[in-house]
């Protein structure tokens, strides 16, 4: 494989740990661990039980996308998977500082969240649910309601979300196109902003080219 390489191996004292790239689509990380396990480690595979530890970064996976990491490593040779673990998401400092409301809970259909300034939810919001805000909307669970940022015309606004599979966004007087025209399937969180009038859609670690946000450094 002579293009970038999404998935790192170190060794460690307590086994192996599988440093896998967040940015890039589900589809090709499990790609290229599979192309890992079978070519490029070879010399692993036999001997005592190794155990390997799955860092996601700040991927958001599925349950069902865990048990595909563990079934590919646990088919090769003698590794077990003994975790699989994401960051929590970097929620950023709000740039004014005004008025964040945080809420933890699930926005059902029928129900409609109307707040004046920033938004974090740490829940979902179901189809036929409503997130209105003036500022931001950030919600670490799965939106897949109505979102309306920025809606008194508040246009650098954005809605960011784990999973983002929304009926339909809005920011300011900005409506989204229909969702299967922009999602992109990925686990990683996005957000949805806008670009000269145009709604568009990114991953979250991509923000800080919209916003003065620090920039954090891993050791």
């Amino acid at each position: 494989m002579t293009e970038k390489q999404h998935i790192t191996i170190k060794g460690v004292k307590e086994g192996l740990i599988f440093l896998l790239d967040d940015n890039c689509e589900f589809s090709m990380l499990m790609d290229e661990l599979q192309f890992k396990l079978e070519k490029s480690h070879q010399q692993l595979l036999s001997g005592p039980i190794v155990h390997v530890q799955v860092k996601l970064g700040t991927r958001q996976v599925s349950e069902e996308e865990k048990e595909r990491i563990r079934m590919a490593i646990r088919q090769q040779g003698n590794l077990l998977v003994q975790s699989i673990e994401s960051e929590p998401p970097i929620i950023p400092q709000l740039e004014d500082g005004n008025n964040l409301k945080v809420l933890t809970g699930i926005v059902r259909s029928g129900q409609t969240l109307e707040h004046d300034g920033n938004l974090l939810l740490m829940g979902d919001l179901n189809p036929g649910g409503t997130l209105l805000c003036t500022g931001d909307i950030y919600v670490l669970g799965a939106l897949r309601g109505l979102a309306h940022a920025g809606y008194k015309g508040k246009e650098e606004s954005i809605i960011a979300a784990s999973l983002l599979k929304p009926t339909q966004l809005r920011i300011s007087g900005v409506i989204s196109r229909p969702p299967d025209e922009w999602m992109t399937g990925d686990a990683a969180m996005e957000f949805a902003y806008l670009n000269e009038g145009v709604m568009k859609i990114d991953k979250m670690t991509q923000l800080q080219r919209l916003r003065k946000l620090p920039v954090l450094f891993r050791a």
